[in-house]
């Protein structure tokens, strides 16, 4: 992946909703339609890390402003930041990659609260600090301006899937994100790109296994696979005013509350709140203008067999996984992160009206330079 002038390599790292870890990936690319992807790792969160997120996520509720630090947030994002920079550093060490030869990375951090309506989204990380740690340029902050100019701050993964598909995925095709929250991205050749958040991901299962069993997830949805679905809580579940808002529309990860299953046994409430995610699949699908020929599905809700069994019960064999075309589900989302940062670094929009309903296609994020641009 060496430099040909126009094109620019790209780390993207991100953590984003989900309470798995932090994802580095490389890319090179022009911020436009030539995108070759590079290496990937993932670096998982500790049992004591993730219960720092948790402490996090519960802090920021008391947020009015999206630079609001209550109890231990500060501390936190320095924390976060210090292992993002460790992320990085591990990863250019382990693939041989010279820090160098890095143009620019993209730098989500850990998304603790998202009020889109409040025109409020706080990611945990200190963009300038990571540029410090990790001694190359850094872009971050790429929702606020989105959010200024009227949008939904969210999803901005959006344009980078209309990059990565080819012609020969039959349109429409869907790209379904199963983070913490999932996200659908649908695009036609003939019409512009519509995107917003379906409904909860793996965020609700995770915390149903975390609180019921003290394991992080419901690994490959076996506990789900062994439960019974409670069709009335699933009805109480689905009974909720965001399936029948247009898009575009976007979740904080605790929007949805797992009340009408709390007197389910665990593998119940498993399996109660696996087939919530996938119905709410099906309801977003209403929105499409026409019907999605290929569902293309990336993300950690990807490994969970029971939860794709259930897409597949709906949509049928249109539904497949990233992996299957060649795209690493894993790391899509970091790969991302870089893509945009070069978009970003080059004036380029990021969202869309169709994506985050911002007025009109806008860039956004804060570039932090490598070295330092001096006062004198």
């Amino acid at each position: 992946m060496g430099d040909d002038g126009k094109m620019k390599r790209a780390l993207g790292v991100m953590s984003g909703t989900s309470m798995d870890g932090i994802d580095v990936a490389l890319v090179r690319t022009d911020g436009q339609m030539q995108v070759e992807r590079g290496p990937a790792m993932s670096f998982a969160y500790t049992d004591d890390q993730r219960a720092m997120l948790r402490q996090a996520i519960s802090d920021a509720k008391l947020c009015k402003r999206p630079g609001d630090r209550p109890g231990r947030l500060a501390e936190t994002e320095r924390e976060l930041t210090e292992l993002n920079g460790a992320a990085v550093s591990a990863f250019l060490r382990k693939q041989g990659i010279d820090r160098e030869t890095i143009d620019v990375i993209g730098f989500h951090g850990q998304t603790v609260a998202h009020r889109p309506h409040a025109g409020m989204t706080i990611q945990l990380g200190d963009g300038r600090f990571l540029a410090e740690l990790v001694r190359c340029p850094v872009v971050y902050d790429l929702r606020t301006n989105d959010m200024a100019n009227g949008g939904q701050g969210a999803p901005l993964v959006p344009v980078y899937h209309q990059a990565l598909l080819d012609s020969t995925v039959a349109r429409p095709v869907a790209v379904l994100n199963i983070g913490g929250v999932a996200n659908v991205t649908w695009i036609d050749d003939d019409a512009d790109l519509m995107a917003f958040d379906t409904g909860p991901g793996n965020a609700l299962i995770d915390d149903w296994m975390h609180a019921r069993t003290g394991v992080a997830f419901d690994d490959g949805g076996k506990l789900a696979a062994t439960g019974r679905i409670d069709d009335a809580a699933l009805k109480a579940l689905l009974d909720h005013a965001y399936f029948d808002a247009m898009p575009p529309k976007s979740l904080d990860r605790n929007d949805f509350s797992a009340q009408p299953i709390e007197h389910l046994l665990p593998s119940d409430g498993a399996a109660t709140l696996t087939k919530f995610t996938a119905a709410s699949v099906a309801r977003a699908a209403s929105f499409f203008s026409r019907p999605v020929k290929t569902w293309i599905v990336i993300g950690g809700g990807r490994h969970n067999q029971t939860l794709m069994r259930q897409l597949r019960a709906q949509f049928g064999e249109a539904v497949i996984a990233g992996d299957a075309i060649g795209l690493n589900g894993d790391s899509v989302e970091a790969e991302a992160w870089g893509y945009l940062a070069v978009r970003a670094e080059l004036g380029l929009p990021i969202t869309f009206p169709g994506t985050t309903g911002v007025s009109e296609p806008k860039t956004g994020g804060v570039f932090v330079p490598w070295p330092p641009i001096s006062n004198i």
